[in-house]
């Protein structure tokens, strides 16, 4: 959506740094639980060399929280995620998945734990907060779920750490990856975590007083003029980079975790309760019939992402879809994520796919399609 109002009408919210970014220079958004994102600072593909090379500062209020407070905060916290929270401490993030009865995928957020009863889901876009409040309505368990005054930044990139360093000193080079911390910066409320959606070094700072995001914003970006920080938007290329999901586009209710790839996020041995496991107990015993798969698309770079799910054939039949597809300025190559038929998920096993009119040819690659060990984000400072 580009257009000088911005006008979507008042059931869309605005996050705190919205007339900020209009202000350094957003021109298009679009819609994202229930927000405006801005999702056009200018060039995408220069966007993604300004995250590789240097930092950008993007407005991403739209991973709305949803907070769980009570007595048995843990307990219920466990009932909405397969994965093992046990042994999760205070200060402490995890990536987890929300599953429905069926097994199917609600959600792929980052939980926070900032008090032994106390959690924050950090959401990407579908009404879990609804989802939370009706699974606590007969949980018979002592909580409350609520949506709190938090808006998360994202500040990204390989000078993301010397623009923290400024920010918060020399100590917040001590902040271990999937960690947080609760401070403020010049009497503003935060938490600091590291963690990002960019697959690269970056912090996301969640703004805990509504009222001071113009503010924050603007001592982020004066701090960042000599590191070279520009504002930004989260970057489909890198994120294609790196494989990660976009929920509604990779996954949704009707897919489940083991055709993605996720076994390591669920736990079935253990005694744990949660929503989904007896259904996907069901699925890790009788297989699935699909697989997400990476690939590369052989025809001239693409011009932008695809709006719509491209087909992928063999033998003239429709085996799946491509889900997420951008052509990679760096790898020289159009990568792109889709779901097939198992039996064409292998390696090196060649699909054409039906875009634009025309078939195009395309080849099984692993994935991600670059640092597939995340040695960028997880590195020591």
């Amino acid at each position: 959506m580009k257009n000088k109002d911005f006008g979507f009408g008042t059931q869309i919210r605005k996050s705190p740094f919205f007339d900020s970014t209009v202000k350094w220079g957003a021109t298009g958004f679009s819609v994202y639980n229930h927000m405006y994102i801005p999702r056009d600072f200018g060039d995408p593909e220069q966007n993604f060399w300004n995250l590789i090379n240097d930092a950008i500062l993007c407005d991403v209020a739209v991973e709305r929280q949803v907070e769980i407070t009570g007595s048995d905060a843990s307990k219920f916290a466990q009932l909405l995620t397969p994965r093992d929270l046990s042994k999760m401490k205070v200060g402490q993030c995890k990536y987890v998945l929300i599953t429905n009865n069926e097994g199917g995928l609600l959600n792929d957020p980052v939980l926070l734990r900032l008090a032994e009863n106390k959690f924050w889901f950090s959401l990407g876009d579908s009404d879990i907060l609804l989802w939370a409040q009706g699974v606590a309505i007969n949980s018979g368990l002592n909580v409350k779920i609520s949506e709190p005054d938090v808006s998360p930044l994202q500040l990204q990139g390989p000078k993301s750490i010397d623009v923290m360093k400024k920010l918060f000193g020399e100590n917040i080079s001590s902040l271990k990856y999937y960690w947080f911390i609760e401070t403020q910066l010049q009497g503003i409320p935060l938490v600091v975590s590291r963690t990002g959606w960019s697959s690269e070094l970056g912090y996301e700072i969640y703004l805990k007083d509504g009222s001071k995001g113009n503010m924050l914003w603007d001592i982020i970006m004066n701090a960042g003029k000599e590191f070279n920080l520009k504002p930004g938007h989260t970057s489909s290329i890198r994120r294609i980079e790196g494989g990660m999901l976009s929920y509604h586009a990779d996954a949704d209710i009707h897919t489940n975790p083991f055709e993605l790839g996720l076994e390591r996020l669920i736990e079935l041995e253990n005694d744990n309760h949660f929503i989904g496991k007896e259904a996907l107990i069901k699925i890790k015993n009788e297989g699935v019939k699909r697989k997400q798969i990476g690939m590369i698309i052989n025809c001239e770079p693409l011009k932008g992402p695809n709006t719509t799910f491209w087909p992928i054939i063999k033998n003239n039949k429709k085996i799946g879809k491509v889900t997420s597809a951008i052509y990679s300025p760096r790898l020289e190559k159009n990568i792109a994520l889709g779901i097939v038929k198992k039996d064409y998920s292998s390696i090196d096993t060649e699909l054409n796919i039906e875009m634009h009119n025309s078939i195009k040819n395309c080849v099984v690659v692993q994935k991600p399609f670059y640092d597939p060990n995340k040695k960028i984000t997880s590195k020591t400072l």
